[in-house]
């Protein structure tokens, strides 16, 4: 017969809900669940008295909470354990250019499982959106940060048309051009340019010529190339990001 006594489950379990919430958390905080996340969490997980659920707040980092009471259309848990401080992302901003709603709503899951610290969508001349939902895009948003265990959620700004974005530019931020006509290889110019780093990409028909040329008069642009293949905007902006991540990002620490 056995001596050893069987581990102690882990708290919570790998399989416990996540959702990230409005309000700043702290140990023993009572918070109330209700409206479409107590929905997921009665009728989709099925989560009752005692079950454990891992909060986030966007500003002390993640929890581990006990449920505590459950209703008929919400529910209420209390923090028990700060499990990880929010975490540091690179200061990376994607300024992508939108584009038809699912592709742009890829974008922004991708840049959110990646890591981007701030997205700011781009209105240029051939765009065929100019318009964002930005309620559903910041949903958009928590639903990729609670899936991929994110703490940390991106801040999305209004959008902005391509020369207003240029005429603000931050002096101290280097801006990576994707161009299609050509440019220094992506992961060269990306490890030459450590700092506070931008990613601009394209619509669906590219730049025209006179937003190239203002692109590249700008003293922080770097013209990149991502290839030998014409990409479309939302592989782009997925692909570029993710080899920024991968060369002087958090991927690479």
């Amino acid at each position: 017969m056995s001596n050893h006594l069987p581990a102690t489950p882990a708290w919570p379990p790998r399989s416990a809900p996540r959702l990230f919430v409005a309000q700043p958390l702290a140990l023993g905080d009572q918070v109330v669940i209700d409206g479409a996340q107590a929905h997921y969490l009665l009728r989709v997980m099925r989560t009752g008295v005692d079950d454990g659920v891992v909060l986030c707040d966007d500003v002390t980092g993640e929890w581990a909470a006990r449920v505590t009471h459950v209703g008929k259309r919400d529910l209420a848990l209390t923090c028990e354990t700060l499990l990880r401080q929010r975490e540091a992302v690179p200061d990376f901003t994607l300024c992508a250019a939108l584009l038809k709603k699912d592709r742009f709503d890829l974008v922004l899951e991708k840049a959110c499982e990646l890591g981007v610290a701030r997205i700011q969508p781009v209105i240029t001349r051939r765009c065929v959106a100019d318009k964002l939902n930005m309620e559903r895009a910041r949903a958009l948003l928590t639903e990729a940060a609670e899936q991929c265990a994110r703490t940390a959620l991106p801040i999305l700004a209004e959008p902005v048309k391509l020369d207003t974005l240029l005429k603000g530019w931050d002096a101290t931020r280097a801006l990576f051009f994707a161009d299609e006509t050509g440019g220094a290889p992506a992961a060269a110019s990306f490890a030459a340019h450590r700092g506070p780093a931008a990613l601009l990409t394209g619509p669906e028909g590219g730049f025209d010529e006179a937003e190239r040329g203002a692109i590249r008069a700008l003293a922080q642009a770097h013209p990149i190339t991502l290839g030998p293949r014409i990409l479309r905007g939302e592989t782009a902006a997925i692909a570029a990001t993710a080899l920024w991540m991968g060369t002087i990002g958090d991927w690479s620490v």
